[in-house]
């Protein structure tokens, strides 16, 4: 891929992805014609990631979500840019899309970019000016996006709406997988989706399953983020398609 102003690297890095890549654009910057499924390899089998990312990607995934934790925003560590590098490496055409649930996002931009991440997600409850690290963020060539934490206003989101490519609603309190889906943090995605642009995605993430996934998607969520759902289901294929559309499911 012929470089960019996003992109550097070295013979030991990972050359950053530019926000113009095609495919980075076809999946979060350009109007959405289908809801996308992103599978969070925080629930996947570490011992065996690459091969589990390999067989979510080929059961319907469409992005790869990575959460960055540092033991201080949340009180779990998880992942870093080495591992993203890894991916990176081992799945080269894959949409890495990091969220960082750390205290000082902006310290971890140049490092995601260099490992290869496509989109760099961050909180809205850690920064002081969100529009000045967007900018950042994709002048390193990933595209941008601001989070929010189930107790967090929406109103603290809403003047940067314009700034960012994509939204993400927490619907549990970040940290760990496997925590139940919090219905009331559905109007934030209703006002985030009237606010946003056509090419603003707008992501649920924490506890989504087949069962609640109508309701986001109803609700105006067209990026779906899976951990245990995806992962822990017997037929992932089955599963990725019950998050995507509107089919019956029990689980």
């Amino acid at each position: 891929m012929p470089a960019g102003p996003g992109r550097r690297g070295s013979a030991t890095s990972t050359p950053a992805p530019d926000a113009t890549d095609p495919m980075t654009q076809s999946l979060l910057t350009t109007p959405p014609t289908r809801p996308l499924v992103a599978a969070s390899i925080l629930s996947a089998d570490f011992a065996n990631l690459a091969a589990e990312c390999r067989e979510v990607l080929a059961a319907g995934c469409d992005l790869l979500h990575l959460d960055v934790m540092d033991g201080h925003f949340v009180p779990n560590l998880t992942m870093g840019p080495a591992l993203t590098a890894s991916l990176r490496r081992a799945l080269p055409d894959a949409v890495l899309d990091v969220h960082l649930m750390v205290e000082d996002p902006a310290a971890f931009v140049d490092a995601f970019a260099e490992a290869g991440a496509d989109h760099f997600t961050f909180h809205v409850e850690v920064v002081d000016e969100p529009r000045r690290l967007a900018e950042r963020i994709r002048a390193a060539g990933m595209t941008a996006g601001l989070a929010l934490n189930p107790a967090t206003p929406v109103e603290a989101v809403e003047p940067f709406v314009g700034d960012v490519d994509l939204l993400l609603v927490m619907s549990v309190q970040p940290g760990f997988s496997g925590q139940a889906f919090r219905p009331e943090v559905l109007p934030k995605v209703r006002r985030l989706a009237e606010l946003a642009g056509p090419a603003t995605r707008v992501q649920m993430d924490g506890g989504v399953k087949p069962a609640n996934a109508a309701a986001c998607r109803d609700a105006g969520c067209d990026v779906l983020v899976a951990a245990s759902a995806i992962f822990g289901a017997a037929d992932r294929a089955a599963a990725i398609a019950a998050l995507r559309n509107h089919a019956p499911a029990t689980a």
